[in-house]
């Protein structure tokens, strides 16, 4: 009897597999600061019981987080205030390219648009609206720059 061979598939970038001393080996920094991230709300990994795991996004996103505090020295409670109003790829100032192909997005941004103060399906109406406002910003933005590299000037 010939046994078939699993079909086995990469591990989804949102699967948390990691846990938090792996995490920590791979980002090169110490768990206690994953902890600290964790406390602060900047990060929220998958709990089973008492382990935290995490997974490719949260190590991506951690990895930005970084960025954002020792590159360009953003304090912690500057990043959470900041991701009241923007993006995480609008903090970081991630090129177009990354912004459409990275899956570790942070979002937390605060409605722009009208909406009932604490009702949260009108809040997430407000939100896929500004989300959708923002995708065709970016796409006329793009297109300038389609038409600029057609047409240079000088």
């Amino acid at each position: 009897m010939v046994r078939k061979k699993p079909n086995v598939e990469p591990i989804k970038n949102d699967l948390a597999v990691y846990p938090i001393g792996v995490a920590a080996r791979l980002l090169d920094i110490h768990p206690r600061t994953l902890r600290i991230y964790e406390d602060e709300g900047l990060i929220k990994p998958t709990r089973i019981g008492n382990r935290r795991l995490y997974s490719a996004n949260d190590l991506t996103w951690i990895g930005c987080l970084r960025r954002l505090i020792h590159d360009e020295g953003i304090s912690i409670p500057g990043i959470k205030k900041l991701l009241r109003y923007a993006t995480c790829y609008e903090i970081a100032d991630c090129p177009k390219e990354t912004r459409c192909t990275c899956d570790a997005v942070v979002d937390r941004a605060i409605p722009r648009s009208p909406h009932l103060a604490g009702d949260p399906e009108a809040e997430k109406k407000a939100k896929e609206r500004d989300v959708a406002a923002r995708r065709q910003v970016e796409e006329k933005e793009g297109a300038v720059d389609r038409r600029r590299r057609r047409h240079p000037k000088g």
